[in-house]
């Protein structure tokens, strides 16, 4: 145990690398933006304490960082994420839009009527075929071809 705390007092980088990875993993959980500032601040310890800032030191760049991560840059983050199908502008608006499909759809080419105009379209399942008359849900545009799978009844 004493060789692992020696090791970690030498490499605090190390340990900071770690919490970091462990508050990211985390982050796949809650989908908050909390534990991924949290490691951000973490990883700013580890630049300090590999640049040899002692343990105090790496801990207050971490802290100042978390905080300045979660007071400033979550908000936007959070409010990027959450805007309204309504106000998303350019192809951003199309997705998530239904369409009709004109030409069969595969993983390959096909056309959908999209917001009034004709698109190219590719089904997002490369394996689904989706046939003319059905209606579709816009998954991402690529380009000018909108990746789409079928919608639901």
């Amino acid at each position: 145990m004493d060789g692992i705390v020696d090791w970690l007092g030498e490499n605090a980088w190390a340990g900071w690398l770690g919490l970091a990875v462990v508050l990211g993993i985390i982050e796949t959980t809650t989908l908050d933006l909390v534990f991924l500032m949290l490691a951000g601040g973490a990883l700013a310890g580890a630049v300090a304490a590999a640049f040899g800032a002692p343990l105090l030191l790496s801990a207050v760049v971490a802290i100042l960082a978390s905080a300045a991560l979660l007071g400033v840059v979550r908000p936007i983050a959070r409010r990027h994420l959450r805007t309204p199908l309504e106000t998303r502008t350019g192809v951003a608006a199309l997705v998530g839009r239904q369409a009709v499909v004109l030409a069969r759809v595969d993983g390959e080419s096909g056309q959908v009527k999209l917001a009034g105009e004709v698109w190219s379209a590719r089904a997002f399942d490369e394996h689904e075929v989706i046939e003319p008359g059905e209606k579709v849900q816009v998954v991402q545009i690529e380009g000018a071809t909108a990746l789409v799978f079928r919608a639901g009844p």
